[in-house]
């Protein structure tokens, strides 16, 4: 897949609901295996930034998930070790990506 293929590829938009069961949208900007784990992560942005706060605008969240068929089962990551191995995780392949543009 050449650049420029990337570029016309539809992003993936899932829902989440909130505390209060309304579902927010979201774009999967990255998903990622970790070799040790066998564990599966998404990083996702929310997509209504305007109906967003200002400090949450640039938020990247991060979960934990697992596919069962066409479902798409969600976790936090509680687990401080976890959550830092996942964000140097996330930097790495952001900044190979980085290099490669």
């Amino acid at each position: 897949m050449t650049n420029d293929d990337m570029q016309f590829e539809e992003p993936e938009i899932i829902y989440i609901p909130d505390e209060e069961g309304n579902e927010e949208e979201f774009e999967v900007i990255m998903k990622f295996e970790v070799d040790e784990s066998d564990q599966k992560y998404m990083m996702v942005v929310p997509l209504n930034v305007e109906e967003v706060e200002d400090e949450d605008a640039d938020e990247v969240y991060a979960f934990r998930y697992e596919e069962d068929g066409d479902d798409l089962k969600l976790y936090t990551i509680d687990d401080e070790e976890e959550w830092n191995m996942v964000e140097e995780t996330f930097n790495t392949l952001l900044g190979e990506m980085d290099h490669e543009d």
